[in-house]
């Protein structure tokens, strides 16, 4: 039986899963990430404190990544939306990845925490 996290990727429908597991294994790459299973999605510490989610936007069908403190970030890419602390950077499972622009991104929110 498959820990809620590894359920909760397995379930998705490609390429929405392979998105998913992509940036799963981006973040999970960086020295002091840990991921936990929180208000029912992954979500992602940095050095003991919440940093960052994984979710799919419920309008336009396309994954995320939720920065906590995203609010501080000054990006054309992130969206506010109606979040007050929170922006997201959507990722488009039909396009190839942007690695530069997530790699730019989350050493921006970790230049937040350290």
């Amino acid at each position: 039986m498959l820990n809620p996290l590894d359920n909760y990727f397995e379930q998705k429908d490609e390429p929405i899963k392979s998105c998913l597991q992509h940036l799963r294994s981006v973040l999970l790459a960086y020295a002091d990430v840990t991921e936990h299973w929180k208000y029912g999605m992954p979500f992602y510490y940095f050095k003991g404190k919440m940093f960052c989610y994984l979710w799919i936007h419920k309008k336009l069908l396309q994954p995320y990544i939720g920065l906590v403190d995203g609010n501080k970030i000054d990006d054309e890419d992130l969206l506010q939306e109606k979040r007050a602390r929170m922006k997201i950077l959507l990722v488009d499972h039909l396009e190839d990845i942007p690695k530069d622009k997530i790699e730019s991104i989350l050493n921006q929110a970790f230049a937040l925490r350290n």
